[in-house]
């Protein structure tokens, strides 16, 4: 790293647990290695980063942009009639930031944020490095990547969407604290649940804001989950969990849990012994790293159809199961319940997608950036 009086960096992106978890794993590692630096986010207003960031002890300020709404309904019409405005007020303020905090790199890790804010880094001609989760690279990565000093990507085969010779391959970072379980911190986790050893542990997590599909296949389990010996831990987001807890309410002796958002994830994957889950790159990333067998049922409701392609990466290295989102509800359920009691086929995905974990990849990027 070059010796500078004050190391200052930029962070920008988020959106989704699948950004801004990340993006906090950086700055942690950015801060282990030099603890002095100063470190700034840079948000979408009224996105969850303005919430977990600070909650991690980051600044972070916010941009007014948002993202392109699906659908011809005079709400979605309205609200991309205003895209152009809040694009350029976006640029405008960070033009601003970029005047005010001078750092010496900035960073962008997907999400609305990062095009405006990259796009000013690029004109003041601040370094800056990209982080790409999927195996098919979201577009704001693919058109700021021509003046990227490196980028970080989590897959092989990524030439096919950014120049060879600035890629990495690092892995995602991934939160603090996932590792594969010990027999004690299983035990651990089960207590801090309030759930019993005698039972097989099902975790659904539908992702940072929740899964309608997945809380669906749920609400339609919960009639018959008194007959099984399953246990259910259920995240079901911000916008579910209403309607889960009423939901809940109606089967008192069903062994379902619904949380809003589980913040000791680390617990919950070390509880779990199959998770069911969306398929964005930070969670299947935290899941190579501890080691879980998991089904993905990969949301339809993504650009370019990203999460099916970071699926089947895992399928076809036998390190996971797919159920196409269309097909959960007929099958979703039973296949779970099959494959929680099918012990060898847990072990197998296990060591498998173990064998896929990067667990240096925050340290390894923070490196990256310090050395610009």
């Amino acid at each position: 790293m070059k010796q500078k009086k004050e190391y200052k960096v930029i962070i920008s992106g988020g959106g989704t647990g699948g950004h801004v978890f990340p993006a906090i794993s950086i700055a942690h590692a950015i801060r282990a290695q030099v603890p002095q630096a100063n470190i700034l986010f840079v948000g979408a207003l009224g996105k969850m980063e303005m919430e977990k960031v600070p909650e991690a002890g980051y600044p972070i300020t916010g941009l007014p942009i948002s993202g392109l709404q699906r659908g011809f309904s005079k709400r979605a019409l309205a609200a991309n009639a205003k895209l152009p405005f809040l694009l350029l007020k976006s640029i405008l303020r960070s033009f601003q930031i970029l005047r005010q905090f001078k750092p010496h790199v900035a960073v962008g890790v997907g999400g609305y944020a990062s095009g405006p804010l990259l796009w000013a880094a690029a004109r003041k001609r601040i370094p800056y490095v990209l982080q790409e989760q999927n195996s098919f690279a979201g577009k704001t990565n693919r058109k700021l990547a021509g003046k990227a000093t490196s980028i970080c990507v989590a897959y092989p085969g990524m030439e096919a969407f950014f120049p060879p010779s600035k890629i990495v391959l690092t892995g995602n970072p991934i939160r603090s604290g996932i590792r594969p379980a010990s027999a004690k911190t299983k035990e651990e986790a089960l207590r801090h649940f309030g759930l019993s050893q005698e039972r097989k542990t099902l975790l659904v997590v539908g992702g940072s804001l929740g899964a309608g599909t997945l809380n669906k296949c749920i609400e339609t389990y919960l009639p018959q989950a008194e007959k099984h010996p399953v246990q259910v831990i259920w995240q079901c987001g911000r916008s579910g969990i209403e309607k889960a807890t009423e939901a809940v309410g109606k089967y008192p002796n069903a062994p379902v849990t619904a949380h809003e958002f589980i913040s000791r994830m680390d617990l919950a994957f070390a509880a779990a012994d199959l998770v069911v889950t969306r398929a964005g790159a930070g969670t299947i990333s935290e899941l190579c790293a501890a080691g879980k067998a998991c089904i993905f049922v990969p949301s339809p409701n993504v650009a370019e159809d990203h999460q099916t392609h970071n699926a089947m990466a895992l399928v076809k290295e036998k390190a996971g199961h797919m159920v196409r989102d269309r097909e959960a509800l007929e099958t979703l359920m039973s296949k779970a319940l099959e494959l929680l009691f099918d012990d060898k086929e847990l072990k197998l995905l296990s060591q498998n997608i173990l064998q896929l974990s990067r667990p240096h990849a925050a340290e390894d990027i923070a490196t990256l950036i310090l050395k610009l």
